[in-house]
C-alpha cells in the first residue's frame, strides 16, 4: 500500500489511499511521452521550416505565391501592352491608375464576403471574374479599341481577392495558441510580398519583350487563376467562417481609424521613394536599382521573423525615419553605386515596420472581420502610394535637381511617426 494523502471531506480531513496505476496504462503515458519527444526532436529548429510541417501549409503556401505573384505584373504588362498600342504612356498610366483606384474601393466589400461565406466560396469566383476582365483589357487593347473600353474593362478587374490577407488569415487560425509561430509567419508573409513585387515587374518586362506585349497580361492571369485555385482547394486550413457580429466595420474599433492613417503615410514612403528613384536614374539601370530596396526589406523581414521579440510600432518607424533620409546624401554624390547601397538600407526598415503594423491590425480586429482589416490596411498603404508617387513626382520634376525628391521619404516617415506617437497607437494595441 503507497503512503496515503489528505485530503478535505464534507466531515474534515480524512486519509485516503493512492493507488497507482495499472502497469498497462503506465506504458501507454510513457510511449506517449516517447513519441512526443521524437516528434519534438525530428521539428526543425529553423522556425520558417516549423511552419511547413503544418498538414497543408505547403500547399496552401504555393497556391498563394503563385497567386500573388500577378499582383506585380499586371500594372508592368498593361503599360507596356496599351503604350505599345496606342504610342502612349500618359494613357497607359492613366488606365493603369483607374484600375488601381476601384481595386483599392472595391477590395474591403470583396473581404468582408470572404469573412462571411468563407475563402473559398468567394475568392474563386471573384478571382475568374478579374481574369476575364483581364483578358477583356488585353483584347481591348490589340484591336485597338476607342479608349474608353480600356478604362470599362480595367474597372472590371477590381474583384481580384486580396491573397496575401487570406494567406495571414490562414496563419492567424492555424497558429491561434502560438504567438511566436504566428509572429514568424507574419514575417514570412511580409518577406514573401517583397519578392512578388520584386520578381513581377521583371518578369512582366522580359515576357513582354522578349515574346509579344500581351505575353505579360497573358503568364499573369494564368498565374492568378491556378494559384487561386490551388490556394481555394486546401480546405482543411481554411479558417472556419465566425459568426456574423453586429461590430459593423473594422472602422470602428478602437485604434484602428488612427492605425490606418499610420499606413496612409507610410504608403507614401515607398510611392515617392519608387517615382524619385527612377526620376534621378532614369535608365535601364533604374530597375535593379530600386529592387535592392526590396531585397533589403525582404532579407530585413526574414531576419526580422526569425526573432522570438517584436518591436513596438513607434521605435520601426522611427527607425524607418532614419534610414529613409540616407538616400539624399548618396545622391548628392552623383554615384549610382552609393544610391544602390542606401537604398538596400533603407529598405531594410520596411519589412519590419509593416510585419509590426500588420500584427496590430490583426489585434485589433474581431477575428470574423480579419480579412477586412487586413485590406483596409491594404487600402491605405495604396492610397498612401499614389499620394506619394504624385508628390515625390512633382517635386523631382519642378525642383532645381531630382535629387529633392528624396526628401519625400523621410518626410513621410516622420509623419507616420508623429501620428503614432499623437494617437498612441501601439500601446493601445497592446492593451
Amino acid at each position: 500500500m503507497p503512503h496515503p494523502d489528505l485530503i478535505l471531506t464534507p466531515t474534515g480531513p480524512a486519509l485516503a489511499p493512492r493507488y497507482e496505476l495499472p502497469a498497462a496504462h503506465r506504458a501507454a503515458e510513457a510511449g506517449h511521452a516517447l513519441e512526443a519527444g521524437r516528434a519534438e526532436a525530428r521539428s526543425p529548429a529553423n522556425p520558417y521550416l516549423r511552419l511547413f510541417t503544418i498538414p497543408g501549409a505547403r500547399a496552401f503556401t504555393l497556391g498563394n505565391l503563385l497567386g500573388r505573384l500577378p499582383a506585380g505584373m499586371f500594372g508592368v504588362s498593361s503599360v507596356v501592352m496599351i503604350a505599345g498600342v496606342y504610342g502612349s504612356y500618359a494613357l497607359a498610366g492613366a488606365v493603369s491608375a483607374a484600375g488601381l483606384v476601384v481595386g483599392a474601393l472595391t477590395a474591403p466589400w470583396i473581404a468582408r464576403l470572404v469573412d462571411r461565406h468563407g475563402q473559398a466560396r468567394v475568392a474563386v469566383p471573384a478571382t475568374v471574374w478579374a481574369v476575364l476582365g483581364q483578358l477583356t483589357l488585353l483584347l481591348c487593347a490589340h484591336a485597338h479599341a476607342p479608349v474608353w473600353t480600356l478604362f470599362a474593362a480595367t474597372m472590371t478587374t477590381a474583384t481580384a481577392p486580396n491573397t496575401g490577407g487570406m494567406s495571414r488569415a490562414r496563419w492567424a487560425h492555424l497558429l491561434r495558441d502560438d504567438p511566436d509561430a504566428r509572429h514568424t509567419a507574419n514575417a514570412f508573409e511580409q518577406a514573401a510580398d517583397e519578392l512578388c513585387f520584386m520578381l513581377g515587374p521583371v518578369l512582366a518586362a522580359f515576357l513582354c519583350s522578349a515574346l509579344f506585349p500581351e505575353a505579360g497580361t497573358l503568364v499573369a492571369a494564368a498565374f492568378f487563376l491556378t494559384g487561386m485555385l490551388i490556394f481555394a482547394a486546401q480546405r482543411a486550413t481554411e479558417p472556419p467562417v465566425a459568426p456574423r457580429t453586429s461590430a459593423g466595420s473594422p472602422l470602428r474599433a478602437p485604434g484602428m481609424p488612427a492605425l490606418l492613417a499610420v499606413f496612409l503615410a507610410a504608403g507614401a514612403v515607398f510611392g515617392a521613394m519608387e517615382v524619385v528613384t527612377l526620376a534621378y536614374v532614369d535608365g535601364p539601370a533604374a530597375g535593379p536599382v530600386l529592387a535592392l530596396q526590396a531585397a533589403g526589406s525582404c532579407a530585413a523581414g526574414l531576419v526580422y521573423g526569425h526573432a522570438r521579440r517584436s518591436a513596438g510600432l513607434a521605435s520601426c518607424l522611427g527607425v524607418m525615419a532614419a534610414l529613409m533620409a540616407l538616400p539624399l546624401p548618396a545622391a548628392l554624390t552623383g554615384s549610382l553605386l552609393a544610391l544602390a547601397g542606401a537604398l538596400l538600407a533603407a529598405g531594410a526598415a520596411i519589412a519590419p515596420t509593416m510585419l509590426t503594423g500588420m500584427a496590430l491590425v490583426q489585434r485589433l480586429t474581431p477575428p470574423s472581420q480579419l480579412n477586412e482589416g487586413l485590406t483596409l490596411a491594404v487600402t491605405a498603404l495604396l492610397g498612401g502610394v499614389a499620394a506619394g508617387s504624385a508628390t515625390g513626382g512633382w517635386l523631382a520634376e519642378h525642383a532645381p535637381a531630382p535629387t529633392y525628391g528624396f526628401l519625400v521619404p523621410p518626410a513621410a516617415a516622420a509623419l507616420a511617426l508623429a501620428v503614432c506617437a499623437a494617437t498612441g497607437t501601439g500601446r493601445r494595441a497592446r492593451r
